[in-house]
């Protein structure tokens, strides 16, 4: 019968996520800090969970105090504004063309954009690379 008192049950603990929510009002277009965000013991299907996957990204939807902050809800951080003028390349085999354009939406690094040709005024369409150029793919 004592040796009945010595036996310790050892139950696996469930895992706890957390999901990140909004410490204050993020507005489409904001780009998210690290004190933009708080941990909320609720798991949210498709929210983020980690603040490395959220910082230096921007909201495409307002997202209000307390709410959980959706993956889908946001994007890389603008580097060209609607109606900026930007600079295009175009290069094909040893070619290279660089022209001035007008943006014609904004758009982060890797998003492809419409953009008129200032000399020409065709509009043409391009993927933002990190040197915030615009990369010619083809135009309409």
């Amino acid at each position: 019968m004592k040796w009945l008192c010595m036996i310790l049950v050892l139950l696996p603990l469930p895992a706890i996520a957390e999901t990140l929510v909004a410490a204050r009002l993020l507005r489409a277009g904001d780009v998210i800090g690290p004190g933009d965000v708080s941990r909320s013991p609720a798991t949210v299907a498709g929210a983020a969970v980690a603040r490395e996957q959220v910082v230096g990204l921007e909201t495409r939807v307002a997202i209000y105090p307390g709410r959980p902050i959706h993956l889908a809800d946001l994007g890389p951080a603008a580097v060209i504004e609607r109606n900026e003028i930007v600079r295009m390349v175009y290069r094909r085999g040893g070619l290279m063309i660089q022209s001035d354009g007008r943006a014609m939406a904004r758009a982060g690094v890797g998003d492809a954009i419409q953009v008129m040709n200032l000399s020409s005024r065709q509009s043409v369409q391009g993927i933002v690379t990190a040197a915030g150029l615009v990369e010619i793919t083809g135009h309409q």
